[in-house]
């Protein structure tokens, strides 16, 4: 049965972690305004608006911002396809462009392999309107066996720890 709703599993992570239930101030922070538009097992779209919260002093999305968002919203789509709580164990981004406060981006994220214990995701963060190319990323995770309650609990291999 959790592959049948591994891909709500997911979506409810991602809602937990924009509105702050879960996880730390610096995702919510760098996640305030994300909406999902589209999510099908293996592939995830949403777009952001650039907040104050994810700008630097220039006015520009930082690009810690813009990393964790990417990494977030990967593992969103991982976790819909490989069931399970994932490390990364490579991240890689080539950022293109940036973006100021309060311009509208769109971040798609799609498994392009999953090799049973190891799934492979690539991010790309494009400006809203004429597609330009902002940032992409490519990131290998490794499964392991976790589970996590939505107070923010997770057991990981027979131990407890609290995410926050």
């Amino acid at each position: 049965m959790e592959e049948d709703n591994s891909l709500e599993k997911s979506l409810a992570w991602l809602q937990d972690l924009v509105q702050g239930a879960i996880g730390q101030e610096l995702e919510t922070r760098a996640l305030d305004g994300l909406r999902i538009t589209h999510a099908q097992k293996g592939s995830i779209r949403c777009s952001f608006v650039v907040s104050n919260h994810a700008s630097g002093v220039d006015g520009n999305w930082h690009v810690g911002a813009i990393a964790t968002l990417m990494d977030v919203v990967g593992a969103v789509a991982v976790y819909s396809v490989a069931h399970c709580i994932i490390a990364s164990v490579d991240f890689s981004i080539s950022y293109y462009s940036t973006a100021k406060i309060h311009e509208q981006v769109e971040v798609d994220a799609k498994v392009m392999a999953n090799k049973g214990r190891l799934t492979q995701v690539m991010v790309e963060v494009r400006r809203k309107g004429n597609g330009e190319l902002l940032a992409v990323g490519k990131q290998w995770m490794a499964s392991k066996n976790v589970t996590v309650s939505r107070n923010g609990i997770y057991s990981l291999k027979g131990r407890i720890h609290a995410i926050r």
